[in-house]
C-alpha cells in the first residue's frame, strides 16, 4: 500500500494553509499499569516496596487499585525517545528494587486468583487525602468487585505544543479566548476518538484469552481454550468488554461532549444522584467507610471511558473544578492494552500512530455528538472487543451497517494525510511507515497482537498463564539486566526519600478527622 501522499493535498484535507514544524512537536506522557507477582505467578501480597517511595507523593511510581498494581508515570515530552528512555528507566529502577524476586505481569488481563480477597486494596497512609484514596478503592471493590479493577492498561496523555494554538485560532476565524479554543478543539478531538476508537481496540488490542478464575461467578460468553484457559476466537480486547471496564449501572448514562460545561454537569449530576444498589450496600458497615457515598459515581475518575478532557489539577482541587475554571489542558487516551510482546508494554511505532491518529481527530471535521450515536460507539466497541478478527464483522455507522474492514481502510487511508503532515515537519517517513503497519494489520488480523497471543498460544499449547508467565520473565530479565546510568538511579532514589517525607508531611498537616473530612467532601 503507497502511503506517500503530496504534502499540499494534506494541508487542503485539513483546510490549513501550513503546518509548521514546531506545531509537530505533540506532547505526550504515559502511565502504565502491572501487576507485581511472586516467581510463581502468583499476585503479591507484600506491600509497596519501601524502596519504592510513597505510593501517594512519588511522581513516577505509584499503585493503582491494589497494592500489588503499580502504576509508571512519565512526564509530558515532545520527544519520543525521551518519554520511552524515563519510562524504561522507571520499570529498571522498580525490577531492581523488587522484593522477594517478584517481577511484572506483563498481560492486561489478571494472573490466576483462587478468590478476590487476595487482591490487597492500595494504601495510602493515614492523611485524609490517603484514606480517601484508599475508600475510593474499597467502594469500587463493593460495587464491582475486585477482580475487574485489577485489570491493567496503558493510558496515554496527549497535547498540541502552545505554539500551535494561536495561529490554528486564527486560521479558524475563532473569536472566543485562547482557552475556550483550547476547550472546545480537543473536545471537537474527542467526539472523533469516539467515532474511531474500535480501531485502536482492532490494532492494538492484546488481551484476546483470560484464565478461567476471571469469571467465577459471573455470566460470559467464552470459549474453552484448555482446561485453565477461556477465549473468544476473534477476540481483540477483552479487557474493555463486558468482563472487563464495564458498568451496568452507567450503560445509561449519556455523556455529551459537544460543550465543557455539559460534560461537567453530567457527570457532577451523577456524583451526586444516589443510586439504588449502592444505597443497599451503605456507606458504611460495622461502624467502618466501605464507599464515599451512594451515588452512581463517587468521583469523576469511577466514569468509564476510552478518552478523558483533564487538566493538572492543584493540591485540594476537584478535576471537574479545575475544568470548569481553566478548561481542557490534554487529553488521556484509556483503550490501549498492554503489549506482552514489548518490554514497556509500548513502542515507538505505536506512539507515532496514536499522534497521527490525534491528530487527525483534532484537524479533520468533528460534527456534534447525539445519544444515538454515543451508544452506536459503545455497540461497535463491543462488536470489535469480541469479534474484531472476523474479516465479515459489520459495525454500525449512522444506523445503517458497515463493513469493518472497509471502514478500517477508510479511516486508515484519510489517516495518511495526517501522517505525511507529521513526516513533513519532522523530516523522514516514520510516520507513514508506522501506519503503513497498521494498515497490513487491517489487511492481515493475525499480525494484530491478540492474533499474535492466540497463534503463539495455540502452536506451543500454552495457557494463558504459561504464555504470560514466559513473557514475564524474558521481559524481567532484560530490566535486571541492563544497567541504570548512576546520575538516573541517585535521582529516582532521592526522588522515592523525599516522596516519603512529604507524604509525612501532608499526614501531619491534617487538621480535622476523616468523618468531617469525608462530610465535607461528599458536600462539595
Amino acid at each position: 500500500m503507497n502511503l506517500a501522499k503530496p504534502y499540499n493535498e494534506c494541508l487542503q484535507r485539513y483546510g490549513l494553509s501550513e503546518f509548521n514544524s514546531d506545531w509537530a512537536a505533540v506532547h505526550r506522557g504515559i502511565e502504565k499499569e502491572s501487576l507485581r507477582v511472586s516467581p510463581d505467578g502468583e499476585i503479591s501480597q507484600e506491600l509497596h516496596p519501601l524502596a519504592l517511595g510513597s505510593a501517594l507523593t512519588n511522581p513516577f511510581i505509584t499503585t493503582d487499585f491494589s497494592e500489588a498494581l503499580l502504576e509508571f508515570i512519565t512526564p509530558a515530552y515532545s520527544d519520543i525517545g525521551e518519554c520511552l528512555s524515563v519510562l524504561e528507566n522507571i520499570h529498571r529502577f522498580t525490577l531492581q528494587n523488587l522484593e522477594r524476586d517478584e517481577m511484572l505481569w506483563v498481560a492486561s488481563m489478571p494472573c490466576p486468583m483462587s478468590s478476590e480477597q487476595e487482591i490487597p486494596i492500595a494504601q495510602f497512609g493515614s492523611s485524609n487525602t490517603g484514606k480517601l484514596k484508599t475508600l475510593y478503592r474499597k467502594g469500587l471493590s463493593n460495587r464491582y468487585g475486585s477482580l475487574m479493577q485489577a485489570i491493567s492498561g496503558l493510558h496515554y496523555n496527549f497535547s498540541m505544543p502552545e505554539s500551535f494554538w494561536l495561529p490554528y485560532q486564527q486560521s479558524c476565524e475563532h473569536q472566543g479566548s485562547l482557552q475556550e479554543f483550547k476547550t472546545e478543539q480537543y473536545l471537537h478531538l474527542i467526539r472523533n476518538f469516539h467515532r474511531y476508537s474500535w480501531l485502536l481496540i482492532y490494532l492494538f488490542g492484546a488481551s484476546p484469552a483470560a484464565c478461567k478464575c476471571f469469571v467465577q461467578g459471573r455470566e460470559h460468553s467464552l470459549s474453552e481454550l484448555d482446561e485453565h484457559t477461556l477465549y473468544l476466537p476473534n477476540a481483540t480486547c477483552l479487557r474493555m468488554g463486558n468482563l472487563g471496564y464495564k458498568s451496568e449501572a452507567q450503560k445509561s448514562l449519556f455523556v455529551c461532549y459537544n460543550e465543557i460545561d455539559s460534560y461537567i454537569e453530567c457527570l457532577d449530576t451523577a456524583m451526586h444522584t444516589s443510586y439504588p444498589e449502592y444505597e443497599e450496600i451503605g456507606q458504611t458497615r460495622d461502624d467502618e467507610f466501605i464507599q464515599i457515598n451512594t451515588n452512581l459515581l463517587q468521583l469523576e475518575n469511577e466514569f468509564y471511558s476510552t478518552v478523558r478532557p483533564k487538566r493538572n489539577v492543584k493540591p485540594g482541587q476537584r478535576p471537574l473544578e479545575a475544568l470548569s475554571e481553566n478548561g481542557i489542558e490534554y487529553v488521556e487516551v484509556r483503550a490501549l492494552d498492554l503489549n506482552p510482546y514489548l518490554p514497556l508494554g509500548i513502542d515507538e511505532t505505536q506512539i507515532r500512530f496514536l499522534d497521527t491518529f490525534l491528530v487527525h481527530c483534532l484537524l479533520a471535521e468533528s460534527q456534534e455528538c447525539h445519544q444515538q450515536e454515543f451508544f452506536e460507539v459503545g455497540n461497535n466497541i463491543a462488536a470489535v472487543v469480541e469479534n474484531g478478527r472476523d474479516s465479515d464483522l459489520m459495525l454500525l455507522m449512522d444506523g445503517s451497517k458497515k463493513s469493518m474492514k472497509a471502514w478500517a481502510e477508510e479511516t486508515i487511508d484519510d489517516l495518511r494525510n495526517a501522517a505525511a503532515i507529521l513526516d513533513e515537519a519532522h523530516g523522514g517517513n516514520e510516520y507513514s511507515e508506522s501506519l503503513a503497519q497498521q494498515a497490513a494489520k487491517v489487511a492481515n488480523p493475525d499480525l494484530t497482537p491478540s492474533g499474535m497471543i492466540l497463534k503463539e498460544m495455540k502452536e506451543e499449547n500454552l495457557s494463558f498463564f504459561e504464555f504470560s508467565m514466559k513473557h514475564s520473565i524474558i521481559h524481567r530479565d532484560y530490566f535486571q539486566n541492563g544497567n541504570l546510568q548512576p546520575e538516573t538511579e541517585k535521582m529516582m532514589r532521592e526522588t522515592a526519600h523525599d516522596s516519603i517525607l512529604k507524604q509525612q508531611e501532608i499526614e501531619a498537616g491534617d487538621e480535622i478527622d476523616f468523618p468531617a473530612f469525608l462530610k465535607q467532601w461528599n458536600e462539595f
